[in-house]
């Protein structure tokens, strides 16, 4: 995820709106196209006290930003009725849009097939020349019996192109229904006209067949969209509905999950999923998070730790203490990042939405010519009319609006099930254009846990001190002193007033002066350890100083993971700020060659604007908070992250587990995006260039130019769905 999608940009917001927004989100019903899209956002930007606006074409929803005292529901709903669309607020555990509109198209499918084969059986002694031999009002009969069957059908298949035009016209606009409308309005009503005049032209056999045509590809078209519809959307429908809490006495009481509030206990059984993000507080289980970090092996999980809500508990009964609301759960969170990089539009989206633009006011005009053409060629009015409007037909630009956005939906998705969160807009499109990937070494080529080194030679009092400091702190480094004091039964009060120093350290001033920890420079100490892991040192007010050694294992897939994207043909270094020994065991083990350690995160920007300088496109691989400015600096940025960090991370995407291989998904992912984008571009053109000019002399009937119309519709967005399980090749050096 990607309209299907589109997203405005925060442009001169005042401050007040960006630091309390209102978020408000719509059911807009009678959106088929980009052009309907495009309106909606145009129309609720315009809206006084609207900050931003985007909508989501696969599942017909508008996402509103507002200022705290902006614009009401009312004020947007009116809008929208103003230009022809009816929406309403959503509510959570609605049905959704798409499943009600299935339902309603197949019905109406339904009887425009019944009515058209029956017209059909009727004129057929008509169509096989028999007609000569027939008297007069036997003919008649026929006719009049074709107008009884064709007019109810009409009446009843054609509505959502009816009602979607004359809310069009209301609000003095245009959109595809309208011409589509007059299509079969004129060919009904003609034919009934020429009926009652005994005449032989007749076409309500071409009506109804239009209609079944039409309604084919609209039903075949919201059912693709559903199928390549948000993954962040699908996200929110596996969380649990309900949840087990132990109430003060010791009973238990069933509750929605939405009525949990943080500090609640809730007893969550073997197979269940846990209802809301909480820390166990008794138990031992293994809990499948496959949904969150795309890892299929189950994580053991003991008191202390934290388990978050989608996922299940697979073996063992825990006992949790609520920790977050539902609307606030690490799965709440993830969804809405990746709705909002599903829903921006990244610069080929933008690209088919100026394209498409441009196309609009042309295809009018050349509908015009096209009739005025005819009328002065002396072929009469009717034909004229009907060659108008197979060009309008036929030229509507659903394919070029929804080339890129269906492509970056399921691209969205793809990543998701592999444990990739996209947040940017444009991320996989600069992936696909990189040529050298830089790695941060601890968290990344690094689980990011490192352990203490024989910490039974490091004293209880200067362990407490370190922690006591370290608690303040996210930094692995910082948890694992935590650790080690917790595990030695030490008990851990966080200091107040530590001063975290990017790069370098905590430092923490009190009555007795000045206590560091960190760097062996930030200490101010000499350091001649002959360590091979990290270090880093605690230097009390009265000058002792105690070295603190770790190691950090490497991922299990890191070397695999280096070999594949070396042998690709990516330059490959590693910037870590950790000390020499222990950056240049990482990188002979992985196999990289450049390599620097030591380095504050000034100094990777530094060398990242050396690479860029050079021509290279860089992805950034590294720590989401620590590395957040060399993210930045990247052309693209990956961020390994644990739960708690992604929200935070300066990252285009995010990836969870233990594993490295997601660079690789994400690399291929992003190159597969690309062809499938540039796929869909083509079929779009490739459909106008062939059909337009026929309809334009009168070659491609409204009938056909229904049939093109819906197929390229349904064409670019089977091609999209596609990536989603299409293998993508065994080695990336197959990307371009």
């Amino acid at each position: 995820m990607a309209e299907t999608l589109s997203v405005t940009t925060l442009r001169d917001v005042p401050d007040d709106a960006a630091q309390n927004p209102r978020a408000l989100t719509l059911v807009v019903e009678g959106m088929h196209c980009g052009n309907c899209m495009r309106k909606v956002e145009r129309t609720l930007q315009a809206v006084p006290g609207v900050v931003a606006a985007r909508v989501n074409l696969s599942n017909g929803r508008a996402h509103v930003t507002a200022a705290p005292a902006g614009a009401d529901l009312d004020a947007l709903v009116e809008a929208l009725r103003g230009v022809g669309f009816k929406a309403y607020e959503l509510v959570e555990g609605t049905t959704p849009a798409h499943a009600t509109h299935d339902a309603e198209y197949l019905r109406r499918l339904g009887v425009a097939g019944f009515a058209a084969s029956n017209i059909m059986l009727m004129s057929v002694a008509v169509w096989a020349g028999i007609a000569s031999d027939m008297d007069a009002s036997l003919k008649t009969l026929f006719h009049w019996l074709s107008a009884m069957v064709a007019i109810p059908a009409v009446a009843y298949a054609g509505q959502p192109f009816f009602r979607s035009a004359a809310r069009a016209l209301r609000a003095r606009q245009l959109n595809m229904d309208v011409p589509i409308s007059l299509g079969v309005l004129l060919a009904t009503g003609m034919s009934l006209y020429q009926t009652t005049r005994g005449s032989d032209q007749v076409y309500f056999d071409a009506a109804v067949t239009l209609l079944f045509f039409l309604l084919i590809g609209r039903y075949l078209d919201i059912a693709m969209r559903s199928r390549a519809s948000s993954a962040a959307q699908n996200l929110l429908g596996l969380r649990a509905t309900s949840a087990t809490v132990v109430l003060p006495d010791g009973t238990t009481q069933r509750l929605p999950t939405r009525d949990v509030v943080p500090g609640m206990r809730i007893l969550v059984a073997a197979g269940e999923r846990i209802p809301v993000d909480a820390r166990i507080n008794r138990g031992i289980a293994e809990v499948d998070e496959s949904l969150i970090t795309g890892e299929s092996r189950p994580r053991r999980v003991a008191p202390g730790d934290l388990v978050y809500s989608g996922t299940i508990s697979v073996t063992g009964t825990l006992e949790t203490e609520a920790i977050a609301r539902e609307e606030n759960t690490l799965l709440a969170d993830i969804s809405r990042l990746m709705g909002a990089a599903e829903q921006a539009r990244g610069r080929y989206v933008r690209l088919a939405d100026r394209a498409s633009r441009l196309y609009a006011p042309a295809v009018h005009l050349l509908g015009l010519g096209t009739f005025i053409g005819w009328m002065l060629l002396g072929y009469g009015w009717e034909p004229a009319l009907t060659a108008a409007v197979a060009v309008l037909i036929i030229t509507c630009p659903c394919a070029l609006a929804l080339a890129v956005p269906a492509v970056q939906v399921v691209a969205s998705g793809r990543l998701f099930r592999n444990g990739i969160i996209l947040k940017a807009a444009d991320g996989l499109e600069r992936m696909a254009e990189i040529d050298t990937i830089v790695l941060d070494k601890t968290g990344t080529l690094t689980l990011g846990e490192p352990r203490l080194i024989d910490s039974t030679a490091i004293d209880d009092r200067a362990l407490e001190r370190a922690a006591s400091i370290a608690a303040s702190s996210r930094h692995p480094y910082s948890r694992a002193i935590v650790a080690a004091a917790k595990a030695r039964g030490i008990p851990v009060v966080a200091e107040g007033g530590v001063e975290e120093i990017a790069g370098a350290g905590l430092a923490h001033v009190d009555a007795s002066g000045e206590t560091r920890l960190g760097s062996a420079q930030f200490c101010e100490i000499a350091d001649t350890s002959p360590e091979s892991g990290s270090t880093i040192w605690l230097r009390t007010s009265d000058g002792r100083a105690t070295a603190f050694h770790f190691t950090d294992p490497l991922r299990a897939d890191a070397a695999e993971v280096v070999g594949r994207l070396r042998d690709a043909g990516f330059h490959m270094e590693i910037l870590s700020g950790d000390g020499r020994a222990a950056v240049a065991e990482a990188a002979q083990a992985v196999g990289i060659a450049n390599w620097q350690a030591g380095l504050k995160p000034a100094d990777k920007i530094v060398r990242i604007d050396q690479l860029k300088a050079e021509g290279r496109k860089v992805l950034m691989v590294g720590d989401g908070l620590n590395d957040a400015p060399a993210l930045a600096a990247g052309h693209a940025s990956l961020s390994p992250a644990s739960a708690a960090d992604i929200s935070q991370t300066a990252a285009d995407a995010v990836f969870q587990g233990e594993r490295l291989a997601p660079i690789i998904e994400a690399l291929l992912v992003a190159h597969g995006a690309r062809r499938r984008a540039l796929e869909n571009f083509g079929i779009a053109i490739g459909y106008n260039f062939i059909f337009v000019p026929l309809a334009v002399i009168g070659l491609a009937t409204p009938l056909i130019a229904a049939i093109a119309m819906s197929a390229s519709s349904i064409a670019v967005t089977a091609n999209a769905l596609r990536l989603s399980r299409q293998r993508l090749g065994n080695g990336l050096g197959r990307m371009s």
